[in-house]
Parts: structure tokens; sequence; C-alpha cells
């Protein structure tokens, strides 16, 4: 890790969480979590996990399961675990699809559609949880507010997307009009043109449209998935907390649903490798919001992270292994899994 992660991380874990809850309470409460409730975070945890291959077999026609699995959990773990691991992550993406048949351009295609889509979903989440708390009666004016203004922040995002992948010509408007919005702040900021917004746009049209098209409804599906399977981890982590006590936290499930969607869209902020440290910090400051005490929403927290981030990073590394060792079934075909001749 670089010397900015450890230092956020320190300042986190050892800095901000004993002012305001403490470690020991923390992991009292956890030992004493009944164990129907530990199966089912485990039960959870699994689901998590293997769900995850879907985007990128919903992105990559004819990607097998296995293959998909092998590849997601690899890239996850060393795009979290390393320093630059988003570079290297993808290096290494590109190399094990292009050992199971898939060549340059597809593995670009996918990612391109991995990494947008995700970002759509992450921030629509927050709309979701904002939308759960106003059906479910828990209405405050900024509830409303957040939920007109995200409403229209991703309908104008997915709107500009279908508009760019009908036609070549509607890609160029919406990438002309993007391009005035974004060089009007950059020229502000840097005194001249630097971004080529409407290149990037063409670009990721030709990669993508085609699969788009086709699989819409499936690349879509499976990127909300997995976000929404990593929130059941927390929600049964929550309701284990309180089981043991035998008291409510005050966090209901729509409530638990905005803390985890609005802490997911920290991880944007590039500070941290999978957002260790800033995301758990506002995820435990939005539970505690929300109505659950400081101990309680850090062992939330540490749950969490305990069922979804480790088990993922360890699974990756032996998959990581596995196809290093041969055992991936490199040179597979992606059509027939017979093995391609190399020159």
């Amino acid at each position: 890790m670089s010397a900015v992660t450890l230092a956020v991380l320190a300042a986190v874990f050892v800095g901000v969480f004993p002012r305001f809850a403490h470690y020991s309470q923390a992991f009292s409460s956890i030992r004493r979590i009944p164990p129907e409730y530990l199966a089912a975070l485990v039960a959870a945890a699994a689901v998590n996990i293997a769900v995850g291959a879907w985007p990128l077999q919903a992105a990559l026609p004819g990607l097998r399961y296995r293959q998909a699995f092998i590849v997601g959990q690899t890239s996850f773990a060393l795009s979290n675990a390393l320093p630059a691991g988003g570079a290297v992550g993808l290096g290494v993406e590109y190399d094990m699809l292009e050992s199971y048949g898939f060549g340059a351009g597809a593995a670009a295609s996918a990612s391109a559609i991995s990494t947008v889509f995700n970002v759509f979903a992450t921030l629509v989440m927050p709309v979701v949880g904002v939308l759960a708390l106003l059906v479910t009666g828990q209405v405050r004016w900024h509830y409303v507010l957040i939920a007109v203004v995200g409403s229209l922040l991703v309908g104008v995002a997915v709107a500009a997307t279908a508009v760019a992948l009908r036609s070549q010509a509607g890609a160029r408007k919406v990438s002309r009009l993007a391009d005035r919005c974004v060089n009007a702040v950059t020229g502000r900021l840097r005194h001249r043109r630097t971004v080529d917004v409407t290149g990037k746009v063409l670009d990721f049209r030709s990669d993508v449209v085609d699969v788009m098209r086709r699989r819409w409804p499936a690349v879509i599906g499976s990127t909300l998935l997995p976000l929404f399977t990593s929130w059941s981890v927390l929600l049964v982590a929550l309701r284990g907390l309180e089981r043991h006590t035998h008291t409510g936290s005050g966090v209901s499930w729509p409530e638990s649903l905005a803390a985890f969607s609005f802490a997911m869209v920290v991880s944007f902020i590039p500070v941290t490798a999978g957002g260790l440290g800033t995301v758990d910090a506002s995820l435990i400051g939005l539970l505690a919001a929300f109505g659950a005490s400081g101990s309680q929403a850090l062992a939330v927290d540490i749950l969490w992270r305990a069922a979804t981030f480790v088990p993922q990073v360890l699974t990756g590394a032996s998959t990581f292994l596995w196809w290093r060792l041969g055992g991936g079934g490199r040179g597979l075909s992606p059509a027939t899994g017979r093995g391609r001749t190399r020159r």
C-alpha cells in the first residue's frame, strides 16, 4: 500500500473511530451474535461473491461462468490490495481474457461496459435508498430533494447514454454538448482546452454498441445485483447485532439501504483502494445518524468488511495462482473450449 493509503487508514481506524466507538464493545457484540445469524451472514457473503461474475459475463458474450469468476475475483484482489492496483488489475484481466480466447477489442469492450455501468449503478443506489424511505413513510423534506435531484441527474445520464448508443449522429451531438460543458470548466481552471470528450464518447460507442443493443437488460441487472447482495450482508449483520441485545437499533431496512448507498458513492474518491477507510467512515457515520449506537455502527461495518472485502481478496489471490499455474484453462476457445495453437 502507498504511504497515503496507510496514512488515511491509520487516521480513520486509529484516530477517528475510537473517538465515538470502542473496538472492545464492537467485538463483544459480534461475539454474541446468534449462530443462525452467523450462518445467514456466511450465506449472504457467499451469494455476494457468486453473483460477482455475472456483470463480466453479460458484457462479454461467450465467456463462461467459471472463467468470469476467475477473472473477476482476480481483478478485484489485485485492484484492491496492491499500489496502483487498478492498472495492474486491468492488465491482468486483459491477459486472462486473452488466454481464454478473447481478443483485445472484446476485452476493452467488456471493461468499458463494466466500468461505465458500475458508475451508473452506484449513482442509482442513493436514489433507490431515498425512494425506499419515502415509500415506507420515513419522509423528510431533504429526502424528497435528494430523490428529485438524484433522479434528474441519473435520468440525464441514462438518456444521454441511450442517445449516444442509438446512432453515431446522436453520439456526436451528446459528445459535443458534453465537450462544451467540460471544457467550459477546464478552460477556466487551466486556461486552455485539454479534454477530448467527443473522441472518448465515440470510442466508447464503437466498443460497446453491439453488445448493448442485444444484452442491455442483462448488463444493467447484473451490475445492480452485486450492490444489493452487498447491502444484504450489511442488513443481516445489523439484524444479528440487534438480536443478541433484544433491542432495535432504530435503523430500519430503508435507512440501512440509504446509508449503504450513500457510502458507496464515497468509493469514487480516489484516496484508498476499495474505499477502505473513507467508505467505512461514511457508513458508520450514516448508520449512527439513523439511530445506531457508535459501537453498533462500528460492529456492523467490521462484519460487512469481513464478509465482503476480505473473502474476495483471498479468493482472488487463489484464483490468480490457479490461473498462473495453468488450472484456469489457459488457451481455451470461448466457443468450443478447445485449446488454441500459439505461434
